[in-house]
């Protein structure tokens, strides 16, 4: 263990995770690493779970960078742990807890999570628990598969505890870039120009003293597998990889493209998967999560360089991916969050941001969020970072749901997480419908013509005749009545 705990000092703190367990106290703010779901604690949450279990009454706050795996939200939520969560999950369990009313949830922006956290939003966070390939003899933690909000969690809590994961390898050591933003009015422009470029340290700084316990671990991140491109997928990434050729055509876009954003899943894969056939060379990705699509591009000589704060590849890419990683650790970066989904980085960057919906509208609006407007799935994570600064935002999601019985496009999204001024181009397996510069009506026209399944376009032209003919006002007409039956 001396090449991962280089301090004398540090490995006097190294105790069990059951014993780690025990700093945590019921009322406490509990901020960990990970994100969708990398680089988070996991035998410390199973240690906590197990207190819980026995009949020990405590609650917390958690907060994380984003997603994490059933280790820490499952484990956590199935004990009756968590009392709120932010700001972002995608566990079954925490899920229905949240939807249960059991745990307060509040969805906020990724790029936000850092800044309120540091501005004291949140209150005071009392123990931050990260995963890390290393600590070295100074109390500075080297994180391991994930940045996100770490390096704010460690600089405002009040004690740390880390867990030092064997099964990661420290070979992961140098490709952080980990850059602090100060609070106003002392923030200054960040000084990144480049995808590629490295304005920070490698390592998250933290005082030795404040370092409370260290666990030693070998539990791997429990990734999900790629789920397999259906001809669904594959058709809206051939329409997004044909609308890009052509915009690049047409001097829209340079001919290497700009730098890209996508989601996690099978249509991002896809669309990343399908570049690989084009001619564009010299890609670059700005992204939160590097996934297997990204990799796969790196093998086919496309990608200069890829920044994300997560590395979230599949199980049966992972051994593969660190066979390698000495290739690949040339071609990527991690970034915190305050950095990978900041809107002035993207907007300079000029980011081509495609990301997944649940639904949207006939006038533009989209819902990421939640179902019939109150049953949350996961949360807004980051894609309102990027829809709302991109030079391009995307947004794509098949045009039927529920076997075919309902339409994903609607009269009006029964929640709206993204307005029709932050979606430039909307995507279903039917069509692509380039949005830009269009009025309401004009949107809803070619929306119905290009995206909505054959099964229910009569239906929503007969609303938008209806709405026009009995709306008094005729910029954005509609029958609110008429859009929300059902």
């Amino acid at each position: 263990m001396k090449e991962r705990i280089r301090s004398k000092k540090l490995k006097e703190k190294i105790m069990s995770a059951e014993k780690a367990s025990l700093f945590i106290k019921d009322g406490m703010t509990v901020g960990t690493s990970g994100f969708t779901p990398a680089g988070y604690p996991k035998a410390v949450p199973i240690a906590l779970a197990k207190r819980s279990k026995k009949g020990e009454k405590i609650k917390i706050n958690l907060i994380t960078g984003a997603s994490v795996g059933e280790e820490l939200d499952g484990e956590l939520a199935k004990a009756g742990l968590v009392e709120r969560r932010y700001p972002y999950q995608t566990n079954r369990d925490m899920r229905n807890g949240i939807n249960a009313g059991k745990i307060k949830f509040s969805d906020i922006h990724l790029s936000h999570m850092p800044r309120w956290i540091k501005y004291g939003f949140f209150g005071n966070i009392d123990l931050a628990i990260i995963e890390a390939i290393a600590v070295n003899e100074d109390g500075a933690i080297i994180p391991s598969t994930s940045i996100g909000c770490s390096n704010a969690l460690v600089e405002k809590a009040d004690k740390v505890i880390i867990e030092i994961n064997k099964s990661q390898p420290v070979e992961l050591e140098g490709i952080h870039d980990i850059y602090n933003i100060k609070n106003p009015p002392n923030t200054k422009p960040i000084p990144l120009t480049s995808v590629e470029q490295r304005i920070g340290i490698p390592f998250i700084e933290c005082s030795i003293d404040k370092i409370e316990a260290i666990v030693v671990t070998d539990i791997k991140d429990s990734t999900r597998s790629v789920a397999p491109i259906d001809k669904d997928s594959k058709k809206m990434a051939e329409l997004i990889v044909d609308f890009l050729v052509e915009e690049s055509e047409n001097g829209r876009i340079p001919e290497k493209l700009l730098p890209l954003q996508s989601g996690v899943g099978s249509v991002a894969n896809a669309i990343l998967g399908g570049l690989e056939e084009t001619d564009f060379q010299d890609l670059e990705i700005y992204s939160e999560v590097l996934q297997d699509s990204v990799f796969d591009l790196i093998d086919a000589g496309k990608i200069k360089f890829a920044s994300g704060t997560s590395l979230t590849i599949s199980p049966e890419r992972l051994d593969d991916f660190y066979k390698n990683l000495h290739r690949y650790r040339e071609k990527i970066i991690l970034r915190p969050e305050e950095i990978s989904n900041n809107p002035e980085i993207i907007r300079r960057l000029g980011v081509i941001a495609m990301n997944t919906a649940i639904e949207f509208d006939i006038y533009g609006n989209v819902n990421s969020t939640n179902i019939e407007g109150s049953r949350m799935m996961n949360g807004i994570g980051g894609s309102g970072d990027f829809a709302r600064n991109a030079y391009l935002s995307i947004f794509m999601t098949k045009s039927t749901a529920k076997g075919g019985d309902i339409s994903s496009i609607v009269p009006f999204v029964k929640h709206l997480d993204h307005t029709e001024h932050d979606v430039h181009v909307v995507v279903t397996e039917q069509g692509l419908a380039d949005l830009r510069g269009l009025s309401p009506r004009e949107r809803a026209e070619i929306i119905i013509e290009k995206c909505v399944h054959p099964n229910f376009k009569d239906k929503l032209r007969r609303y938008i005749k209806s709405a026009q003919e009995n709306c008094k006002y005729k910029h954005t007409p509609h029958n609110f009545e008429e859009a929300f039956k059902g």
